[in-house]
């Protein structure tokens, strides 16, 4: 492979369709699309200042990268993409790629960033910004911490670990999601949504797990969440207390207590959910 170092383009297309190049503390600036059209580009300290750096490319490896402010829609209809130990400040990344992964990443302004993509890895990435991997598929994610409300809208086949999403609206429209050992705080969870799995999560949550076709909760906590499950079809085993539930559809909630239980015959049939509270039964028994 050629090799450039300390590179500076200006310019459009500086780049245009480059193939099996390494860059090495080289900087992009005002000129759009610097690498469009590339393949086999292996990236080192190097930045992007300016549109659409890396289009319609295949095989890149990035690390200890930049994607400065102005660097928008950096990555678009891009396939086999990694990028580790980088920043990207700018908006609207990664749209329409397959096969991305991103280790040790930080967003500044995640705003619709990672939308249609596929087969995507994400390991101990930061993220701020609404609309975060809306559409995406075939996700495994470990470590996420995001800022962001309306995250993963029309997602599917997605697990997720020991991460920390503060989130408004996560999860509408999804589909087979699992989420294992993390904390969910954001109003209306997981509305719309078909086979979301949580499993040993801390949920927050205004009418939170509404509208749901097989909700699963194992060994979950529920914090100052309310409303929860109206119209959904859920199995719950939850620790602690939950403060009100209302109009579930049918399947079983358990948990210590329930601070105030609402089913309105006139709107779901009671007979379809099984409620149990451990701290009544110990009482009773």
């Amino acid at each position: 492979m050629n090799k450039i170092t300390q590179g500076y383009y200006v310019g459009e297309r500086p780049l245009f369709g480059a193939h099996e190049l390494i860059l090495e503390d080289t900087v992009f600036t005002d000129g759009e699309s610097p690498l469009k059209e590339s393949s086999d580009i292996r990236l080192y300290n190097s930045m992007f200042k300016w549109k659409y750096p890396l289009w319609y490319s295949k095989n890149i490896y990035a690390k200890d990268c930049t994607w400065f402010e102005m660097a928008r829609a950096g990555v678009w209809y891009t396939d086999r993409i990694t990028v580790e130990d980088s920043q990207i400040e700018a908006p609207k990344n990664f749209r329409r790629c397959n096969n991305v992964t991103l280790r040790n990443v930080s967003f500044a302004n995640a705003v619709e960033t990672l939308w249609s993509c596929r087969d995507i890895t994400l390991e101990h990435v930061t993220a701020k910004g609404d609309y975060f991997a809306m559409n995406c598929a075939d996700m495994k994610i470990d470590g996420l911490t995001l800022y962001g409300n309306y995250s993963f809208d029309g997602a599917r086949n997605a697990k997720i670990r020991n991460s920390r999403l503060l989130s408004k609206d996560a999860f509408w429209n999804s589909e087979n999601i699992t989420v294992y050992d993390s904390f969910i705080s954001g109003e209306y969870l997981g509305w719309n949504a078909k086979n979301l799995t949580l499993v040993n999560c801390t949920v927050e949550s205004l009418q939170g797990m509404c509208y749901i076709d097989n909700l699963v909760m194992k060994n979950c906590k529920l914090i100052n969440t309310t409303l929860a499950f109206e119209y959904s079809t859920v199995q719950a085993d939850i620790t602690g207390k939950i403060d009100s539930v209302l109009n579930p559809s049918g399947g079983r909630i358990t948990a210590d207590s329930i601070g105030e239980l609402t089913i309105e015959r006139d709107k779901v049939d009671p007979s379809k959910t099984i409620i149990v509270c451990r701290k009544d039964a110990k009482e009773n028994a």
